[in-house]
C-alpha cells in the first residue's frame, strides 16, 4: 500500500529535505509548518505516520499530539533538538512514539519510518482480526480483548497508543513474570536494545493509564534492579 506521511516543522529547508528522502523510498508526503496546519491535513488526509518538530510557532508539535491522540493512532516520530529533552519527554507521554535527535543522519530517519510503519501495520492487522475463540486477558479489574485489541480497566475503556498496547499484551500473556526494559525493548520492537529510554517513557505513560492510584500501583509493578511486571491478583 502507498503510505501518506506529514511532515511538520516550521524550517522549511528541513521540511522539503525530509520530503525528498521520503519520496524517494516511495511514500506520499504532506508538508504543514506547524501543528495547526498539522491538525487541519489530519482532518481532511489518511495519515499513516507523522513526523513533528517540537518548537514551532502557531502551535507546538506537544500541543498537536496531544491534540491528535484524541482520535487518531498511527505513530508519531518527535523531531527534538539536544536542549528540549523535557519536551521530548512530554511528548512521548502523551503519545508519541519515537523520537530522533537533530541534527539527524537521513538514513537514521527512514529506519525509524519504517520501523514504526510495518509496527502499525501488525497493530492495524491485529485489531482486524476475528477469531471464534475470544483471547481474553483478566488481571483484577484489568482486560485485555486481543480479538478487538481494546483495553478496559474496571469496566473503563482505555485508550492506548500502539506501543503501549504491545507492552501490555506481553506483560499481561506473562502475567507474574519479570521482564526488564532490554527484554521489553526486542519483544516489542523486534529489535537489539541499545537504549531503552523509549520504554521507561512508555511504561510510565501506560501506568498512567491503568492504574487509579499511580503511587501504589496494583497492575504494572517495578522489581527494583530488575525489571516489571504485571502482577498476579
Amino acid at each position: 500500500m502507498e503510505y501518506n506521511i506529514l511532515v511538520v516543522e516550521d524550517d522549511a529547508e528541513i521540511r522539503q529535505g525530509i520530503e525528498i528522502y521520503l519520496k524517494n523510498q516511495g511514500y506520499h508526503v504532506f508538508q504543514a509548518q506547524n501543528g495547526k496546519e498539522g491538525l487541519d491535513i489530519i482532518e481532511s488526509q489518511p495519515i499513516h505516520l507523522a513526523i513533528v518538530d517540537i518548537m514551532m510557532p502557531v502551535m507546538d508539535g506537544v500541543t498537536m499530539v496531544m491534540h491528535l491522540r484524541q482520535k487518531h493512532e498511527f505513530p508519531v516520530i518527535f523531531l527534538s533538538a539536544k536542549s528540549e529533552d523535557m519536551d521530548k519527554i512530554t511528548g512521548l507521554n502523551i503519545g508519541a512514539d519515537d523520537y530522533i535527535t537533530k541534527p539527524f543522519v537521513p538514513l537514521e530517519l527512514l529506519a525509524r519510518v519504517n520501523s514504526q510503519l510495518r509496527r502499525y501495520q501488525k497493530f492495524l492487522a491485529l485489531a482486524g482480526q476475528t477469531q471464534p475463540k475470544q483471547r481474553l486477558y483478566v488481571v483484577g479489574g484489568l482486560e485485555l480483548d486481543e480479538d478487538s485489541a481494546s483495553v478496559t480497566v474496571d469496566g473503563e475503556s482505555v485508550k492506548l497508543t500502539p506501543l503501549e498496547y504491545r507492552i501490555l499484551l506481553l506483560l499481561i500473556q506473562n502475567a507474574g513474570r519479570v521482564f526488564s526494559a532490554e527484554e521489553i525493548y526486542e519483544r516489542v520492537w523486534n529489535e537489539r536494545a541499545v537504549n531503552t529510554d523509549t520504554v521507561m517513557v512508555h511504561l510510565r505513560n501506560l501506568r498512567e493509564k491503568i492504574e487509579f492510584d499511580k503511587k501504589k500501583p496494583k497492575y504494572l509493578k517495578v522489581v527494583w534492579g530488575i525489571g516489571y511486571k504485571i502482577e498476579r491478583l
